[in-house]
């Protein structure tokens, strides 16, 4: 599908990426699985420019779940080196491009090398207006919805005050809950624990191709696949 011609007047105003595949590449190419992460990392780059070129408000990014933490001790050092890595090196141009960035997910249990870097970016991209960028590290879903709920008991909120606009401001990103738009790579069809309060009705878009390989023609390939979706939030279309 070459030359797609997209909508700008319908565009996901929150798009989710399960960023899959960055092991697999390597293994093709017969490296090691770091190898792929460090790939990776230059996708992110490129689809977040991709994205802001297209003037969507928000995008969330898988990096890093809570279960990752069971993987080889030398991946997960190189997947941590790595954040800092990249945000050491492409924040002058996230707030040249105005793009804002923050993280969600358990962040208090990070290395404090990672922690420091993260924060020094929240802190300097902060008054970007374009693009929101939320990259999910230490992240798990359902600790999410837990969290939120050990929080509301906390501050004592009566049972009968609780709707579902209360708690979504208990969620890691309460600016911003609903996506509109979840792509995976990889091939894997499933959603790994990954914003299942955000995801409720959110169209799903899955595609084979690996994550280092993702570029901007893939992206502009789901986002044609969600301009023609009839998007009926359990009701019908008129």
């Amino acid at each position: 599908m070459n030359n797609i011609k997209l909508d700008k007047d319908n565009m996901p105003e929150h798009l989710a990426i399960i960023m899959d595949g960055n092991g697999r590449w390597a293994k093709q190419k017969g490296k090691i699985r770091s190898f792929g992460h460090k790939f990776g990392a230059k996708t992110v780059k490129d689809i977040i420019r991709a994205v802001n070129d297209l003037n969507i408000k928000h995008l969330t990014l898988y990096a890093f779940s809570t279960e990752n933490w069971k993987r080889p001790k030398d991946e997960v050092t190189t997947i941590m080196n790595l954040v800092v890595e990249y945000l050491n090196k492409e924040t002058d141009d996230l707030i040249k491009e105005n793009v804002k960035m923050d993280f969600i997910g358990d962040i208090g249990s990070m290395p404090e090398k990672t922690r420091i870097s993260m924060n020094d970016t929240i802190e300097r991209t902060k008054n970007g207006s374009g693009l929101n960028v939320h990259i999910a590290l230490n992240y798990g879903g359902r600790k999410e919805i837990v969290n939120a709920a050990k929080e509301i008991i906390k501050e004592g909120i009566d049972a009968c005050d609780l709707d579902e606009e209360l708690f979504s401001k208990y969620l890691y990103n309460s600016d911003n809950t609903e996506v509109d738009l979840l792509i995976r790579t990889g091939g894997d069809i499933r959603i790994s624990n990954f914003l299942l309060w955000q995801v409720a009705y959110s169209e799903l878009y899955f595609c084979d191709t690996l994550w280092p390989d993702f570029t901007k023609e893939e992206l502009h390939k789901a986002i044609y696949s969600f301009q023609h979706k009839e998007r009926r939030f359990g009701g019908l279309v008129k």
